[in-house]
């Protein structure tokens, strides 16, 4: 199951995209009102929302999650940890009244898609962090992870997990490779395409398709994207715009190819090792969802000392080995290959945990949509995916 979500339509996250798309003036909080009072001297406690799935378990017993545990034991701060995060603009909905409004959410911490991160940041609706007390992360943070445009250096927040968005295929089924975005359109692949429903999570790899540097794409890009994608759309080339079911389709059969999330496909590739996951030679959008701290939290310095402990490669690498995700603490592939357990050790040659150079040549993360060009990207986006 993927933690990267939908967009849903417009009409779903609509007071949140208008809300950010009118730059509302109530809505953003300057930098001396986001911060409350720190009870984490006293009071050793944190809530942590996160998304279902994205923690390590024990594995006779689900309730405990050993990574959070061992912090919890070495620190003497309880976490109260909650899956509550199933889509970003449904969580948006849920905590932006109170950040509006200057009131507490609740949450200490929380992880959200980077593309959500850059409305909070814009907004003022997170606080910054402090890297004095977050060693490991100053040190070990992958460097490709570290300045994203919506925020530079990395201030407001901290990648949780990482991941690539390129082409998952059935190679026994196809006959051939897939090695570009430009193999998806040809003639033995009509009607077995699925490309992803989200516009933030579609339209990078779209553009990498074209030649086009996503670090600064410009509003023609996209609206080239959107008419060569209509196009296949009425020929029937694009069999659907699909979430998480592409998971189903291309274990099935029903598919040949589509746009996928790489922790995805290495879920899939147990089953079936026909599946293949390819980075396109024109390049594929690497992406994170980033640790937060909101406006107000009550435990500031608790939730500061959490990501730290994430990013510690030994824990890192624990975490690594469960959600097989991209890893932003590359270090944690020496403990993993260290690992007398030979599936363990294996991971650490996962080019999909761990993009080795040549991989990673071909990665880029895409400069976000701004609040000025949403409403009407997603307007038209959703149009043609019939949201």
């Amino acid at each position: 199951m993927s933690r990267r979500s939908l967009l849903r339509a417009l009409g779903a996250g609509a007071a949140g995209t208008t809300l950010a798309g009118c730059g509302v003036p109530a809505a953003f909080v300057e930098p001396g009102d986001r911060a409350g009072h720190d009870s984490s001297a006293t009071d050793r406690t944190l809530h942590f929302a996160n998304w279902p799935l994205y923690i390590d378990t024990d594995d006779d017993d689900e309730s405990k999650r050993p990574t959070l545990d061992a912090f919890s034991e070495r620190t003497g701060i309880s976490v109260t940890y909650t899956e509550e995060i199933n889509d970003n603009d449904e969580f948006f909905g849920k905590i932006s009244p109170a950040l509006m409004n200057r009131q507490q959410t609740g949450r200490d911490l929380i992880v959200i898609s980077d593309w959500m991160a850059a409305r909070f940041v814009r907004l003022g609706w997170v606080q910054e962090m402090d890297r004095a007390t977050q060693p490991n992360v100053a040190k070990y943070l992958d460097p490709q992870l570290r300045s994203p445009a919506f925020d530079e250096g990395r201030r407001h927040s901290v990648p949780w997990q990482s991941g690539i968005t390129g082409i998952a295929y059935n190679r026994k089924r196809l006959g051939r490779e897939i090695r570009s975005t430009g193999d998806l359109w040809a003639d033995d692949l009509r009607g077995r395409v699925t490309l992803l429903s989200g516009l933030d999570e579609s339209f990078a790899l779209l553009m990498q398709g074209n030649g086009v540097d996503i670090t600064r794409w410009t509003s023609e890009d996209f609206h080239e994207i959107c008419e060569q994608t209509e196009r296949r759309v009425r020929s029937k080339h694009i069999r659907r715009f699909t979430g998480n079911d592409y998971i189903k389709d291309l274990a099935t059969g029903d598919v040949l190819a589509c746009q996928a999330y790489s922790g995805d496909v290495i879920q899939l590739q147990a089953d079936n090792p026909d599946i293949e996951f390819v980075v396109p030679e024109e390049g594929a959008e690497l992406w994170a969802e980033s640790l937060m701290i909101p406006n107000l939290a009550r435990h500031k310095r608790n939730a500061e000392r959490l990501i730290d402990h994430y990013y510690a490669p030994e824990v890192a690498a624990e975490l690594a080995t469960w959600v097989n995700y991209v890893c932003p603490v590359p270090a944690a592939r020496d403990v993993l290959a260290s690992s007398k357990d030979e599936e363990t050790a294996a991971l650490a040659e996962d080019p999909l945990i761990f993009p080795d150079d040549t991989m990673r040549e071909r990665l880029a993360i895409a400069r976000d949509i701004t609040s000025e060009e949403r409403m009407d990207f997603a307007k038209k986006w959703n149009s043609i995916v019939g949201l």
